[in-house]
């Protein structure tokens, strides 16, 4: 089976190796390393520049001979580089042969812009989505998603997301036993709970250039135990309640309650990461006040519960804690 993955010039290096090393030791558990071809297609010259200051010799270049391709991946750019309109022709060309389609990160850009994603819905990186929305108004974004399959297609978000695409695709191809064994040989979940909100540093994206807003903000985040309310957090900055609600909202896009709800959510996420502190110690410090309201907030904006999330992503020491209430080869298991 060909697995071809379309590299522009500039690409992120693990759009590439990710999905590259599922395969691969997929079709070194079954036993035949021909179960998976794995071809590197360049749009140009045959050697690409990725990031990471890594460089791949392409097995191919689009200017090639065509021949027989099973899936179609095509990884992203994180720089944005103009589309070439001779990779969208072949794109437009090439993608109605395979069995099926997809892109890791950016290159739903190029799959867009080739007119590939009609009545589609897809997903790309979190810090990416305002533009593809912008870029692609008619095509249904779902942004939170790890990765969406709509018929033939499959898009990831970024990154380490194409290394969970393809472990579908090798649980579509050979089976959930052996996805599940490349899943805990490379120690990660074979699916993980929730979306890209529990990974995405999305306070980030959501800082305000507005000089009393951005105050606004650097207040809450210094006081999230306290009760802050939003015509207190005004006064604090010489706002009428009305006015910074209105101001919040056009310039980040959220409501002052969400901003709040985020932040808490983000904190408390590190301390569950990072300590074995109590929960109810968590949410208090945290601002929610009770652990009932903590939970809640978890559900709305992560997709999992405190505690689910405490399980699955403290590091190292809490897997011992762990070990013997998983049962060995379930799909929670992440461990080698």
């Amino acid at each position: 089976m060909r697995i071809v993955i379309l590299a522009p010039p500039g690409v992120q290096s693990l759009d590439i190796v990710g999905p590259a090393e599922v395969f691969w030791e997929a079709a070194r558990r079954l036993g035949d390393m021909t179960k998976y071809d794995i071809q590197i297609m360049s749009t140009g010259a045959p050697s690409v520049a990725g990031t990471g200051q890594l460089r791949f010799v392409a097995d191919r270049t689009i200017f090639d001979r065509d021949q027989e391709i099973d899936t179609l991946l095509v990884a992203g750019d994180p720089s944005f580089h103009a589309i070439d309109p001779q990779v969208i022709a072949w794109l437009r060309r090439r993608v109605p042969t395979v069995r099926r389609f997809g892109s890791i990160c950016t290159g739903v850009f190029l799959l867009g812009a080739a007119g590939l994603l009609d009545g589609k819905r897809v997903t790309t990186h979190w810090e990416c989505a305002p533009k593809f929305s912008k870029d692609f108004p008619n095509i249904e974004l779902d942004a939170d998603a790890i990765y969406i399959r709509d018929g033939s297609l499959i898009t990831a978000a970024g990154v380490t997301a194409g290394i969970d695409l393809a472990l579908a695709l090798v649980e579509e191809d050979y089976g959930r036993d052996v996805a599940l064994i490349v899943a805990r040989y490379m120690v990660m979940f074979m699916k993980r709970p929730g979306g890209q909100s529990q990974f995405s540093a999305h306070l980030v994206g959501q800082m305000s250039e507005t000089t009393l807003i951005q105050r606004a903000q650097d207040y809450i985040l210094a006081n999230l135990a306290g009760s802050l309310l939003i015509d207190s957090v005004a006064s604090k900055v010489g706002m009428s309640t009305r006015n910074f609600g209105r101001v919040f909202r056009q310039e980040l896009g959220i409501t002052p309650i969400e901003f709040i709800t985020a932040a808490r959510t983000d904190a408390a996420r590190r301390l569950l990461e990072d300590t074995n502190q109590p929960l109810q110690r968590i949410a208090t410090v945290c601002g929610f006040g009770d652990v009932h309201a903590m939970r809640r907030a978890f559900a709305k904006t992560i997709g999992v519960s405190p505690n689910e999330y405490r399980t699955r992503f403290q590091p190292a020491a809490s897997w011992s804690k762990v070990r013997t209430s998983v049962k060995v080869g379930s799909e929670h298991d992440a461990r080698a």
